[in-house]
């Protein structure tokens, strides 16, 4: 009985790592082949599933996001927007009017004008704000001139103080005479930096104001 137990004990002992291996061999050589980089495998065929053919996703026409977040509001140039301002006087709150780009009749006030002087990258991309530059800070700002307020614009530039009087720069309502007119679309000398041909004969095209309706 004992000389049983150490035959099985030895035969334990020996034959299971020897059997280990040889199941690891048969694995291996089953699935890789006699190759060290499984070259030599002999896998089944990898069959790939079809992906029906998807429709191609179409895309909003380029500016049409623009003119649903406008939606009612009218198209018009900077300049003939601040030409209609002037001209009617400059009103702060009064609305004014103006031809859009189809001819239709609208009406703004000055609160769609401010934009175009406190506004960045509105005339070009990478234009800094009108007001910037010309802010109230009078003492530092560009031409002691401030266009940041409509009370700052009715100030006026070459300011000696933030409480006086400068010089009109909006041709006391006649827009041929402004100095404003004469900077942004005779001269083009602003906004200031603006690379050649950056900005259009007109200034930015924008949405301001609404139809007037007829009677």
């Amino acid at each position: 009985m004992k000389r049983d137990f150490k035959a099985i004990m030895l035969y334990l002992i020996f034959g299971l790592p020897i059997f280990l291996l040889m199941f690891i061999v048969v694995l291996y050589v089953g699935n890789c082949g006699f190759s060290t980089d499984c070259s030599q495998a002999s896998l089944p065929e990898i069959i790939h599933t079809p992906i029906p053919t998807l429709i191609p996703a179409t895309l909003p026409a380029d500016g049409m996001g623009k003119a649903e977040a406008s939606q009612g509001k009218c198209t018009v140039t900077a300049r003939t927007l601040l030409s209609a301002w002037v001209s009617s006087g400059y009103p702060e709150t009064d609305p004014f009017q103006f031809q859009a780009a189809n001819s239709n009749t609208c009406q703004a006030t000055f609160s769609e004008v401010k934009p175009l002087f406190t506004e960045a990258n509105l005339w070009y991309n990478g234009a800094l704000a009108c007001s910037s530059c010309h802010n109230s800070d009078i003492a530092t700002a560009s031409a002691f001139m401030d266009l940041s307020s409509y009370a700052g614009i009715m100030a006026g530039g070459k300011r000696s103080s933030p409480d006086a009087k400068g010089e009109d720069i909006l041709g006391g309502g006649v827009w041929d005479q402004s100095k404003l007119n004469e900077m942004l679309f005779v001269k083009q000398l602003m906004p200031f930096g603006r690379p050649p041909g950056a900005v259009a004969q007109d200034g930015p095209t924008i949405q301001a104001g609404i139809p007037v309706q007829n009677p």
